[in-house]
């Protein structure tokens, strides 16, 4: 157990790998890479040794889907989404060491070398199971190259990890006709061996290091999550499997599998910072192997038991390596009240914004912290986009700076005036400004980016009314002395905002210590109210943000809802009547109005509840995945219609006996069908 007040020499910043099958959009800004960067920058400023490490994720089944589609190899879609986000990062000024990728040689050496060491350890477990196997092609099929009907909801297109119509996580066993994405026709089961790491072997040491050592100083959302996974036991989990794209498994017996994408890609972190080490002429070990490191984790919440269960057990088991010291997991970040969804192309690219607001990427890391999915899912609007530049950066950060430097011109030719002398209020500024470098720091380091970012606000909304109560345009015409002071601790305001600004707005505080003409200057220089010396000349001023008026932002919503009617006008398709039945057919189903008794959701799932249902001729357990419509204390008492002579299957552990029936829009919405009129439990529906 690590104390929280221990000093480390160095600090290690990791920020999940995104998926390069895809682009960047404003919900992996705001939940993982403007934080991180934040608290990289904030870091460096205090003079710390801090390695940030980005990559890209290029392993994994979606990739080799979508080559599939696309008729290209998985390296050439990689390499082109790679390149796109890296050359998104960068231009938003996401300030990694290095951005690396999964798919280069450097990293398929360290992950091949960490199965090793695990596996001649003895940490796995082999396993032979029956896995669905495509016979035209020759190849077992993972999850998502099978397509089935879902048991929950009868969607026909379902694949064998998540149903995408009712959101209910599946195994491919549970899919009703399975089929081969790759031929079309019927898998059938066929033995293979896989190798597994036993989480639940680690449960002592995990609830030791989690949940007695990290209760105080995680994350409620991070430890919670983590608890739940412990409580309710751990199972092993497979490291390899059948598929032809991604990391070898490096023993003769498995040439033909790869190691799973959850195993490999945190090793990426190691392997990019071998190679930072291998281009700077810099030791990598230090940074993951020595005590005195502090390992940190940016990530979203759909990561936190990779990074906090999964990948510390394999960093602890291989026995070299320090464990993250902590993970601050943001929640996610909604668009215009609506999931973000990249399939629907419900999104904000990053590329596009940069292409569409040309040097206003300060605007979006500000929005985007200021609105930070830190305890719960948050959402941007492009009004509350428009309104925080125009009122907040513009009004009072951009209107203080820019009055103060054009009156400094105006009055005394760009130099620096002197303090004369000082009144209770001048005081009193001055020593408001000493006390913001600790508080935007202490908000920081407890990982508050919202907090952090209204306190340096603070400091420019302070100057804003300092200078507008002092009214040197006024004053100048009876007492320029009195003027000289009033400048001079403006000038310091700004020369303060210019360092306490730059984690979060590195392109405009870098703009703002270039009007000033300083540089050089630290975080703990900041609170001082000389940083600007007497008769120092500045250079000449100029905006630092500009108003975004109506029309653009009415653009960007026009574009949104098109995007809205275009996914409405695909999903307004109605599907076509499947094939007929004979009447005897239907006749075996026995379908019943029922009453719900009890409801409740199913834990670490979103769309399952479990419903206790009396059907009037017994009392039983359903799973139903209508959690994302229905609360369940909006479903007890409730009437339904649920066919009772299904076959039982097993769901999450719970024994699930029937079938609610639900109809469903083009919305894909869904509504429990129930009968008009009290009628008994157990009437039978004919």
């Amino acid at each position: 157990m690590v104390s929280k007040n221990k000093k480390f020499k160095r600090t290690t910043v990791t920020s999940a790998l995104p998926y390069a099958n895809g682009p960047i959009h404003i919900g992996h800004l705001a939940g993982v890479y403007v934080p991180a960067d934040i608290y990289v920058r904030y870091l460096r400023s205090k003079g710390e040794d801090v390695l940030f490490i980005g990559g890209s994720d290029e392993h994994g089944v979606p990739i080799t889907i979508k080559a599939r589609q696309q008729e290209v190899s998985p390296q050439e879609i990689v390499d082109r989404y790679h390149s796109m986000i890296k050359d998104s990062f960068g231009k938003f000024g996401i300030s990694f060491d290095i951005y690396s990728r999964t798919s280069n040689k450097t990293h398929h050496e360290t992950a091949a070398e960490f199965f090793t060491t695990l596996y001649e350890k003895g940490e796995f477990i082999e396993k032979t199971s029956l896995q669905y196997f495509d016979e035209e092609t020759q190849h077992f099929l993972a999850d998502r190259y099978i397509t089935g009907t879902c048991p929950h909801c009868n969607y026909d297109k379902a694949y064998g990890d998540q149903c995408e119509n009712c959101g209910t996580s599946l195994g491919a066993n549970d899919l009703i006709n399975p089929t081969s994405v790759l031929s079309g026709n019927k898998p059938v089961k066929k033995e293979t061996k896989h190798w597994f790491l036993p989480l639940d072997k680690y449960e002592s040491w995990l609830k030791e290091w989690i949940i007695e050592g990290h209760k105080d100083d995680w994350k409620t959302n991070v430890y919670g999550q983590c608890k739940s996974w412990i409580d309710q036991g751990l199972q092993p989990r497979a490291v390899t499997r059948d598929l032809d794209w991604g990391v070898k498994v490096p023993l003769e017996e498995a040439k033909d599998k790869v190691l799973y994408v959850w195993f490999d890609a945190p090793i990426g972190y190691i392997s990019a910072t071998k190679e930072w080490g291998e281009q700077n002429g810099k030791d990598w070990e230090p940074y993951w192997k020595d005590e005195e490191t502090r390992l940190l984790h940016f990530i979203g919440k759909d990561n936190i038991v990779f990074h906090c269960i999964m990948f510390p057990s394999m960093l602890k088991q291989e026995g070299s390596f320090i464990v993250p010291d902590n993970v601050p997991a943001f929640e996610f970040m909604n668009l215009e009240n609506d999931k973000i969804s990249t399939s629907r192309n419900w999104a904000v690219w990053l590329h596009e914004y940069l292409e569409e607001f040309p040097d206003k990427q300060d605007v979006l890391r500000y929005v985007l912290t200021a609105n930070a999915p830190e305890t719960k899912d948050n959402d941007f609007t492009w009004k509350d986009f428009q309104a925080r530049n125009n009122n907040e950066l513009l009004a009072i950060f951009g209107n203080f700076v820019n009055r103060t430097l054009v009156l400094v011109h105006k009055y005394f030719d760009g130099k620096v005036p002197p303090i004369e002398e000082l009144n209770d209020y001048d005081k009193s500024v001055l020593s408001e400004i000493k006390d913001y470098p600790m508080k935007v720091g202490s908000s920081l380091e407890n990982f508050r980016f919202r907090e952090a970012l209204n306190e340096m606000m603070n400091l420019a909304r302070l100057g804003n009314k300092y200078l507008t109560d002092s009214e040197p345009w006024k004053v100048i015409k009876t007492d320029e002395a009195r003027v000289r002071t009033v400048l001079n601790i403006s000038l310091q305001i700004s020369a303060n905002l210019s360092i306490l600004s730059k984690p979060f707005l590195p392109f405009s505080a870098d703009r703002l210590a270039d009007m000033l003409n300083i540089e050089g200057y630290k975080w703990k220089d900041a609170g001082s109210s000389d940083l600007l010396k007497d008769g120092q000349q500045l250079n000449k001023p100029d905006y630092l943000f500009e108003r975004i008026d109506d029309k653009t932002i009415e653009a960007q919503v026009q574009k949104l809802l098109d995007t809205k009617k275009s996914n409405e006008e695909k999903e307004s398709e109605i599907n076509p009547a499947k094939e007929n039945v004979i009447y005897e057919d239907f006749a075996k189903l026995d379908i019943r109005v029922a009453t719900v008794l009890e409801a409740e959701k199913v834990p670490k799932t979103d769309k399952l509840l479990k419903l206790k249902i009396d059907t009037g001729i017994d009392r039983r357990t359903v799973i139903s995945g209508i959690a994302g419509v229905y609360k369940p204390e909006d479903l007890v008492g409730k009437k339904i219609c649920m066919i009772v002579n299904l076959a039982p299957r097993k769901i999450r552990g719970v024994e699930s006996m029937g079938m609610i029936l639900s109809a469903e829009n083009s919305d894909g919405e869904l509504c429990l069908i129930a009968p008009t009129d009290d009628f008994q439990n157990g009437s039978e529906i004919k």
